[in-house]
Parts: structure tokens; sequence; C-alpha cells
């Protein structure tokens, strides 16, 4: 499965982007413009059964990372790839990072658990009301206060566009956790409801650099825009 990606900016480094759940690659329209600015390459792409992407109600975790090594395979062949995976995206950016051989991959406020056993029909169901509360921008402003009016509009048209028997998929089956690899980097809210100290630990003891954004949002980003980046001088520093 090819993957729907926005393609923007040229150098000899490509970022490779993949948002969270319900979510889509214009979630990170103000981040795009910073690594570009950088003098990277940014491919940001939409997962299966969001955005514009192909839906599969069989959906792994283990075949949306085939599908993003398969997608950056035919847009990037073989040159040198950074990544940045956010909560869900970034279980997926953990899933293929063997085949995918990011430089650094960097997971943003996630434990890279799956908890599974899921009723197929019930999550569908519930992942569908998630869906319609979140389709008003002014109804994602009222409980998101940090949001901007494009912000909303941008993950209101995600919701708009999310397959919710796509993801329910991912969680019918067993429980799944991965590692990610010594050199990787994680960047938390502080305090995080996703990646606990516990979890900080564990990463640590992996050789796991964990760096935190004290109040942020689970969407670092939307909500401490510039401490995110600063967070990251690897991707965001001067070109």
């Amino acid at each position: 499965m090819l993957l729907h990606a926005l393609d923007i900016g040229e150098g000899p480094r490509t970022a490779v982007l993949l948002h969270g759940l319900m979510g889509s690659s214009e979630s990170w329209w103000r981040v795009v413009p910073r690594l570009v600015d950088r003098g990277r390459r940014v491919i940001a792409l939409d997962l299966p059964g969001h955005g514009l992407s192909p839906r599969d109600p069989e959906l792994t975790i283990e075949r949306a990372a085939s599908a993003v090594v398969d997608t950056v395979r035919v847009l990037a062949p073989g040159g040198p790839v950074d990544a940045i995976g956010h909560s869900y995206g970034a279980t997926v950016l953990a899933a293929a990072a063997e085949q995918l051989r990011p430089d650094l991959a960097v997971y943003v406020d996630a434990a890279l658990v799956l908890a599974g056993g899921a009723d197929r029909h019930a999550l569908t169901a519930a992942y569908a009301q998630d869906r319609l509360l979140r389709m008003s921008p002014d109804g994602l402003r009222a409980t998101r206060p940090f949001s901007s009016e494009r912000d909303a509009e941008v993950e209101a048209r995600a919701a708009a566009r999310f397959d919710p028997a796509t993801s329910a998929s991912v969680s019918c089956g067993p429980d799944q956790a991965w590692e990610a690899v010594p050199g990787s980097i994680v960047i938390r809210a502080d305090p995080s409801a996703w990646v606990t100290d516990q979890d900080a630990r564990r990463f640590e003891q992996g050789g796991v650099e964990v760096r935190s954004v004290p109040g942020a949002a689970h969407t670092i980003w939307y909500s401490h825009f510039d401490e995110f980046t600063a967070s990251l001088p690897e991707m965001f520093g001067g070109r």
C-alpha cells in the first residue's frame, strides 16, 4: 500500500513525519516550513485510514509500518532519512524503524505500547462518535484553548477524513510493545498522560534520551511550538 504524502522542499536530508491518531499530514502544518527553512526535504504521510490515504479494515501496526516504508522508498530511495512520529504515528515509526533505518528517530509523547483485545464493533463505534465530536473547529477550540483557528480547521478536516474501522482494527490483536533503538529521542509533555516516569526510565535504560516540555499538550507543537522545536536542535537547528 502506498500512502498519500505531502512532499515539500529540497535538501540532502529527508524528514519523514507521521501524525497521531485521527490526525493527518496537515497536522504538521507549522512544523513543515521550519524544517524546509533548515534545508530539509519533508515527507509528511497520511497513515492508512487517515487523510487521503487508502483504508484497510484489517490494518495492523505492522501493515501500517510496511506502508510507510514502501512509500518512503518510492519517494526518497537511498537518501538519508530522519523521522518524527507522534503518538500513534510514533508507534508505527517504531515498528518501521528496522526497515526504514532512519539516522534519527524521534518519538513524540508515546510509550510505544499498544493494548490489544479490543472488540472491533465497539471500538469502531467509539471512534465514529469521537470523529463526529472533532469535526467542528469551534468545538475543538472549546476543548483545546491553545489551538489557533488554523489548528482547529486542520484537525476538523482530519477528523472528517478519518476511517474508524481502519484504526479500530489495530487494537483487535494481542498486546504489543516496541523498543526504541539506542540513540533515539523521546519528547514528552510534562506531565504526560502517555509517557509515565516509569516509561521514561525504561527508555533511558535502553539508551534513549528523554526530553520533556513542561505544561505542553499531548500534541506538543500545537500548544508549545517554540519549546518543541527548541527541544530538538538535531532537526530544527541552524542550516
